[in-house]
Parts: C-alpha cells; sequence; structure tokens
C-alpha cells in the first residue's frame, strides 16, 4: 500500500498565493497524503483560505502556531504529523503533479537512510534573475546525479520545499529541534552529517516562487552571515581535522566573516591570498601570505572564501595539482 505522506506548510501573510498551492497538492497524482498547514500569526486572510480548503478536503488540516517563526511553525506541524514520509511545501510554491508520487516511489524503492529530492523551477511575474536562474541550474546539476553534497559548503543543497524523507530518519538527524537559521540549511548540513544518500532526480518536481516579499528576501536570518556561520559551525564539527594545518583563501568580506569566526573560536589558521597590496600586512592581527605558502605545510586543510569563479577554478587546478582532495583537504565556502 501507498505510504501516508505527511505535508507540513509553515504559512504567513501569503494570500496571494495559497490557493495555488493549495490546489497543486490536491491534484498530486499520489493520493494518500495530508496537510498540516500552521498559519504564523497571518495579518491577512491566509487562514480563511486555508480554512476553506479544509472544509472542502479533510485531508488538509489547518492549525496555529504554538511558538512564533518558522521553525517554531515546522515544530507545531511535525509534532501532529501521523505519515511514515516527510516532505515540506512553501505555502507561495507549487508542486508538479507527480512530485508525491516520484519521491515516495523512490523511497519505496531505496529504502531508509535516503533522501528523496527533485529539481526545481524558479518563475516569477517579472523573470528571473541570472543569479537565481545560475542556482537553479547549480542545484538542478547536483540533483541529476545525487551529488548534492559535494558543493554543501558552497550554498544549501537542498531545496527546503523539495525534499522527502523517511520520518525515522528525520527524527534520527533531530527533524526541526536546532534554533539555528537558516533552518533549511541547517537541516541539509544534518542529512549530511547522518550519510542520507540523495537519490538521483532528472525531474522538475517543484516550481519555486520569487517575490520581493518572500522570506528568504525580507527576513534577517537569511543574510550572508547567518550561512557562514552554519558553514563554519558544520565544517568545524564534520570536517575539521585539528591535527592539520588550516588555511583560508581570500581577504574580502567573507573571508573576513570567516577569519573572525575562526579567531572567535582561538583556532589558528593561515591567511592565503594572491594580491600583492596585502601580503605582509596584517587584518585582525594575522598577517597575509601568499597562496605559495601552502607547499610548505604537510596535509593541509583549505577553506577557501574566493567567490570569482574564475579564480576558483584556478584554485581547483592548483589544488588538485597538489594532489588535494574536495570535502577532504579543500572546502569552497562560496
Amino acid at each position: 500500500m501507498n505510504m501516508l505522506v505527511s505535508i507540513l506548510i509553515p504559512f504567513k501573510n501569503t494570500e496571494k498565493y495559497l490557493e495555488e498551492c493549495l490546489l497543486s497538492i490536491i491534484n498530486q497524482s499520489y493520493k494518500n497524503w495530508e496537510v498540516l498547514a500552521v498559519n504564523d500569526y497571518s495579518t491577512d486572510s491566509s487562514a480563511e483560505i486555508v480554512a476553506r480548503f479544509a472544509n472542502i478536503d479533510k485531508r488538509i488540516k489547518l492549525y496555529s502556531n504554538k511558538g512564533n517563526g518558522i521553525i517554531e511553525a515546522l515544530r507545531t506541524a511535525y509534532s501532529l504529523s501521523t505519515g511514515h514520509l516527510i516532505t515540506r511545501m512553501d505555502s507561495d510554491d507549487i508542486m508538479k503533479e507527480n512530485r508525491l508520487e516520484v519521491m515516495a516511489s523512490s523511497l519505496k524503492k531505496y529504502g531508509k537512510g535516503h533522501l528523496a529530492v527533485g529539481q526545481v523551477r524558479y518563475f516569477s511575474h517579472r523573470g528571473i534573475s541570472n543569479g537565481y536562474e545560475r542556482y537553479e541550474q547549480w542545484l538542478n546539476h547536483l540533483t541529476k546525479t545525487g551529488d548534492n553534497y559535494s558543493e554543501i559548503y558552497k550554498e544549501c543543497v537542498i531545496p527546503s520545499p523539495c525534499w522527502m524523507t523517511y520520518r525515522e530518519d528525520l527524527d534520527d538527524c533531530g527533524a526541526f529541534t536546532p534554533d539555528r537559521y537558516p533552518e533549511d540549511y541547517d537541516l541539509t548540513f544534518r542529512f549530511y552529517e547522518n550519510n542520507f544518500k540523495c537519490i538521483p532526480c532528472n525531474q522538475i518536481l517543484h516550481m519555486w516562487r520569487d517575490y520581493d516579499t518572500r522570506t528568504s528576501r525580507t527576513s534577517e536570518h537569511y543574510a550572508q552571515n547567518y550561512f557562514l556561520d552554519i558553514k563554519l559551525h558544520y565544517f568545524l564539527k564534520l570536517d575539521y581535522d585539528p591535527k592539520k594545518v588550516l588555511t583560508v583563501w581570500g581577504a574580502g568580506s567573507k573571508g573576513k566573516e570567516i577569519a573572525k569566526g575562526l579567531k572567535k573560536r582561538n583556532i589558528d589558521f593561515y591567511w592565503l591570498c594572491d594580491n600583492p597590496k596585502k601580503i605582509g600586512k596584517e587584518i585582525y592581527g594575522k598577517e597575509m601570505h601568499h597562496f605559495s605558502l601552502l607547499t610548505e605545510f604537510k596535509n593541509p586543510q583549505s577553506v577557501i572564501t574566493v567567490a570569482n569563479e574564475d579564480a576558483q577554478k584556478m584554485i581547483r587546478a592548483y589544488l588538485t595539482k597538489l594532489e588535494h582532495k574536495t570535502l577532504v583537504d579543500f572546502f569552497f565556502f562560496c
């Protein structure tokens, strides 16, 4: 028999999009699902829209947030869910009609310890920016082969509204317990920490809406410093080897944030760059060195904060020539 899928939907002031979102769920080819829609103190008619749908379809259930914010809303939804399989949905997005069927079938085939993911497509009334288009292509390229974790320190490699897993697996990695934002990136690292295998997917299963007031654009919790904090937190927890020399590449804004984070934790490192104007000078009391210093160290680990793509290719080629391995010896943080 088809396993029950619990769809967790936190929502706040998305009255413009909720109906289209819920209709995309009702029209799923996979029918054994429940929606746990949690109202996070909406001031528009969002709750009334969900209530109307709940009166029509008993699989849709409306609740109020027991706390405040998206993490508490997810906790509320999860605590009330009964499904064997768990997925998330954003209230302003649209599911492709076969999304639940593809994901549930994949998990049934591969079993526990796996994470079903799907390709995504951004859409907007004004068109999609080059940045979002490149992120979409990058993310879908990883998802096509299931190699999502290979670039986990660059950006969130699991789309927050387009994953599905077994309840037991979600519990094993802490579900929505941590109060760490961005919550989707934090959960992605915990999937990685628990070695959940991403199931390759070559289909677009989710339509991701972009607009000016979406949470990821307006909330302080999705600012760049939060992403860097999460990257550094999990790098030090999961991949950092304190027996090795640590280097940081790049002295831009991201490099400086990482440097401050390491100094705050009393972790020593060498700071590398190729800018002759900075080499030999000190920033935050750390001398800047030419990157060739790396050859003097035995089995170092490198955190790369250089954003320029051409420079990244050169750095990757240089490190590969030194027989350094990605996610072992070097980590791209952007």
